[in-house]
């Protein structure tokens, strides 16, 4: 083998089959469909979950629960993490949190929780603390603030008329 002859007989730009075009071309009469069937019928599609009669497995499986589509995603971060993550002094912040791998994946509202203990002082921003991480927060000298964000939907009383 030379050089030269290295992509002989590659095609890059292979033709397309042109089917139904006379018995002559291997592809013609039935045009690859075959005899008869409910495959050979033309408009013929299968539905995406179609298991050829049988009941499919997505109706044989039982629907369990309720799937809130407009329920807030909340990330939480242990004030134990923020112990072990960063120094006395530091600002904790959603942009530190997720440099620091602490609150990765995306997230409506970020919640600070009060397992472990803390004895840096730290000025920590969240959408939301629980009652005991607010304490350990301001109790180790830092300040815990309150960032403004999806809050969660209530419903508004009917006025009377």
């Amino acid at each position: 083998m030379k050089i030269n002859e290295v992509h002989q007989g590659i095609q890059k730009h292979k033709k397309r089959r042109r089917i139904g075009r006379g018995t002559g071309s291997g592809r013609g009469k039935t045009s690859g469909r075959g005899h008869k069937g409910q495959k050979s019928r033309s408009g013929w599609s299968s539905p995406p979950a179609f298991q050829g009669g049988t009941m499919p497995l997505v109706r044989r499986v039982p629907k369990r629960g309720f799937n809130n589509r407009f329920a807030l995603t909340v990330v939480t971060v242990n004030v134990s993490d923020l112990e072990k993550a960063f120094e006395a002094g530091d600002e904790v912040t959603p942009e530190s949190l997720r440099e620091k791998s602490l609150a990765k994946r995306r997230y409506d509202v970020l919640k600070i929780l009060g397992d472990g203990e803390l004895t840096k002082k730290l000025k920590v921003s969240a959408n939301r603390f629980s009652k005991t991480a607010r304490e350990k927060i301001e109790k180790a000298g830092g300040e815990a603030i309150e960032l403004a964000g999806k809050t969660p939907l209530t419903k508004k009383p009917k006025e009377k008329i």
